[in-house]
């Protein structure tokens, strides 16, 4: 707009306008309207990470939650276990010879070569404590190689899905990562507090902790999906499993980005996984594997 001014720090991030935001009832439309090419296993992802979002907002805020502890000590819900459910239904009923691999219930062998995994709620403690940036993450393995990830934030009513070769989207919208290339600029955002609490590390991920220009702790899914919008330049989880990972590579992969694990390896069954825009991304594996060669 003439004689608008763009503040310094979001014209260095490549910022133009803000991230438009579109609500749960409109996310579906945008998404249609764009009219994006989308496979018949895109579809029925985004469709069940919608029911199963909508499902979780029945529960989001409740003060009769109810909470239950797994044999790990993290924590679970019935929205947790009743959205998992529905998403399995869901996929069970269209493909009902694919491998079903969630955080709540046992694996379903694959009878096909496909396996779906779902994080029905990810992001539980943010859940219970009425904190809006949970996810429902579905993605699609085909012969070991991941095709599609979907990850639905509810209370926020954004969508993020990508698949192969086709790119990024957040609520219909292409997505791109940042091109920050220098530390001292980049905003770096973390999960777990041991990120900055762990004892002194030569890691090159863990060095960021101190070199980085913004260090904040914005976890889960949600700091991945901000590398993925150009929001942020690398989000760190020190601890994952496979469902925590498997919907997120994909999408920050198709905006431009890299995941990887803390050996610097592309991985859903690895050691953590980092999140990075290209230029970081390609600074932290060289560092890494270098230090790996030593």
């Amino acid at each position: 707009m003439k004689g608008t001014s763009i503040n310094p720090f979001f014209r260095r991030h490549g910022f133009v306008r803000p991230t438009m935001i579109i609500f749960p009832q409109r996310m579906k439309h945008a998404i249609l309207n764009n009219r994006l090419p989308m496979s018949p296993d895109l579809q029925l992802a985004l469709d069940m990470a919608e029911q199963a979002g909508k499902l979780t907002l029945d529960y989001f805020g409740r003060k009769s939650l109810q909470v239950f502890s797994k044999r790990d000590d993290t924590p679970v819900t019935e929205a947790d276990r009743k959205a998992e459910e529905l998403i399995r239904r869901g996929i069970g009923s269209k493909y009902p010879g694919d491998g079903l691999f969630g955080e709540e219930f046992e694996e379903q062998a694959s009878g096909s070569g496909r396996r779906w995994i779902i994080d029905p709620i990810d992001g539980t403690r943010s859940f219970i404590h009425g904190v809006p940036l949970y996810g429902v993450m579905i993605a699609l393995e085909v012969d070991g190689v991941i095709r599609l990830g979907v990850i639905n934030f509810p209370a926020l009513g954004q969508m993020y899905h990508a698949e192969t070769g086709s790119g990024a989207f957040l609520n219909g919208s292409a997505l791109a990562v940042s091109s920050i290339s220098e530390t001292a600029d980049a905003t770096v955002v973390f999960t777990e507090k041991e990120y900055l609490l762990d004892r002194p590390s030569t890691h090159p991920v863990d060095l960021l902790r101190t070199k980085a220009g913004l260090v904040r702790g914005w976890g889960d899914c949600y700091g991945h999906m901000l590398v993925a919008s150009g929001r942020a330049e690398v989000s760190v989880d020190k601890i994952m499993s496979p469902w925590d990972c498997a919907a997120i590579i994909p999408i920050v992969s198709e905006a431009g980005g890299r995941c990887f694990d803390y050996q610097g390896k592309t991985t859903i069954s690895g050691q953590g996984l980092v999140s990075a825009n290209m230029p970081m991304g390609n600074l932290l594996i060289e560092a890494i594997e270098k230090r790996e060669s030593c």
